[in-house]
């Protein structure tokens, strides 16, 4: 009798399995808003709408930018091309939309495609953090400069007068954390005494939920060396600021294209006078963005716009137009870099 064949289940082939179901629970979850999309294309300028396209693929290039223009300047990483740039930058748009986690998915996918490079973790978790911090002030400086064109156009409600403060906050608030984050990773101790603690809570936690069988996820020499790479970096970049020009340029780069994207569909639909309120409505929703899982990004954006005077059905097509037209092309553009890069490099390689 002929032996029967073990199956044998690699990493990569589960993980795009799961891939493939978290991109279809995220096209089932938005497929109401899909049709809605489809019943409003009679209304907008497909050819404007088409503009989407060249924009969407150098917002992604320049988000690779943001990254690379940072990692010529380190000796030990290797060279790359424009094509990697873009390719990178793709598959990590599609993960951040594919896999709802709050970017952490990004994250952990961005260090693993930049380990061929010779990019450590902790390096690309300061690039990740970097790219957040600089589209962040970027965000908070279009929200300043819309919100004070709304004021002398006296285009703000007086309802809506709440939201210059919680704007404000919202921005202060994300602006500490980003200081808490460079406060702590500037100081070697403060990093060795952060790296016990987060050891120390991530274990008993784990003891916790496995009534004590296993004792211990993480090494804390493992997590100490990652936030010590992480330090090394901030080091870096503290001693060498000239490093860092050309990524806050791309990154400005980046931060217009994400009001563009909304901006021509908004164009499309024949109301162009809306930048100043995207402006401040995607300021506010990109703070959700960095710190909820899933699903309060739209939603942020397309309230602000309407407690700001904008009517519903506008707000409302705007915003989820752009989600839907955005997470296809996210979807055509980024699944098969992403798939060819998880294959691994002996399978690309072949091809």
């Amino acid at each position: 009798m002929a032996k029967k064949k073990k199956l044998k289940f690699s990493f990569r082939a589960i993980l795009s399995v799961l891939t493939v179901i978290l991109v279809g629970y995220v096209v089932y979850r938005n497929w109401p808003d899909i049709l809605d999309t489809v019943d409003h294309l009679g209304e907008t300028n497909v050819f404007v709408l088409l503009l989407l396209i060249p924009e969407q693929l150098y917002m992604y290039y320049a988000c690779g930018q943001i990254f690379f223009s940072y990692l010529r300047n380190r000796k030990n990483v290797q060279k790359f091309s424009g094509k990697e740039i873009l390719l990178i930058s793709t598959e990590l748009n599609f993960v951040n939309h594919a896999i709802p986690a709050g970017g952490v998915g990004g994250l952990a996918f961005l260090t693993y495609r930049l380990l061929p490079y010779n990019v450590t973790a902790g390096q690309a978790s300061f690039l990740y953090l970097f790219r957040y911090a600089v589209t962040t002030v970027i965000n908070y400086v279009q929200a300043l400069i819309a919100i004070g064109v709304l004021l002398i156009l006296n285009l703000i409600p007086d309802e809506a007068k709440w939201i210059i403060p919680v704007s404000l906050l919202m921005n202060m608030g994300v602006f500490f954390f980003l200081w808490l984050v460079i406060y702590v990773a500037s100081s070697g101790k403060r990093i060795e005494f952060f790296s016990r603690t987060v050891s120390r809570i991530m274990n008993r936690v784990v003891r916790i939920f496995t009534f004590g069988h296993k004792r211990q996820l993480m090494k804390y020499e493992k997590i100490s060396n990652y936030f010590a790479d992480i330090h090394e970096s901030v080091k870096i970049a503290k001693e060498n600021k000239r490093y860092l020009k050309k990524p806050a340029v791309w990154g400005v780069v980046y931060s217009f294209c994400e009001i563009a994207t909304y901006w021509i569909v908004a164009i499309s639909l024949g109301r162009p006078e809306l930048l100043p309120f995207i402006m401040v409505g995607e300021a506010i929703g990109s703070v959700f963005d960095g710190i909820v899982p899933y699903g309060l990004y739209e939603l942020g954006m397309a309230g602000v716009m309407i407690a700001l005077g904008v009517d519903f059905p506008t707000a409302t097509i705007i915003t989820v137009m752009t989600r839907v037209v955005t997470l296809l092309f996210t979807i055509v553009s980024g699944s098969w870099p992403y798939y060819r890069a998880i294959r691994g490099k002996k399978n690309a390689e072949r091809d």
